[in-house]
């Protein structure tokens, strides 16, 4: 992607405020809308899994830890730390958490870090 990571965007814009939040936050809750309606959770969505592109149109990558089987019952410890849900860093073992409800919480640390 000729943007290169909304990570390195982040970095060199620094806060983009509620517009910029705005505006990327719309098109990450039409991503999620896209993966959670075909039944897919991402589980690792962050700055440095997002490309943007030279209309800073993200594309979402990575999709090493995606599942697509039980996505309301997962029960393995996958993401990164610091937009991992507090439900996952706390799993013992025999519990589960809702993949989709994961994804939208990394997608709100990606909000908060935006803005």
């Amino acid at each position: 992607m000729s943007g290169g990571l909304l990570f390195d965007v982040c970095q060199s814009l620094g806060g983009m405020g509620e517009d910029g939040g705005r505006f990327f936050m719309n098109q990450m809750l039409d991503v999620l809308s896209y993966m959670h309606g075909k039944g897919v959770v991402h589980r690792d969505l962050k700055l440095e899994n997002i490309l943007v592109d030279d209309e800073m149109n993200l594309k979402v990558a990575d999709f090493g830890f995606a599942t697509f089987k039980n996505v309301h019952k997962l029960k393995s410890y996958r993401g990164t730390m610091t937009y991992m849900a507090p439900e996952i860093k706390t799993l013992k073992s025999g519990q589960s958490y809702d993949g989709m409800q994961i994804d939208l919480f990394s997608t709100a640390v990606i909000l908060f870090i935006i803005v």
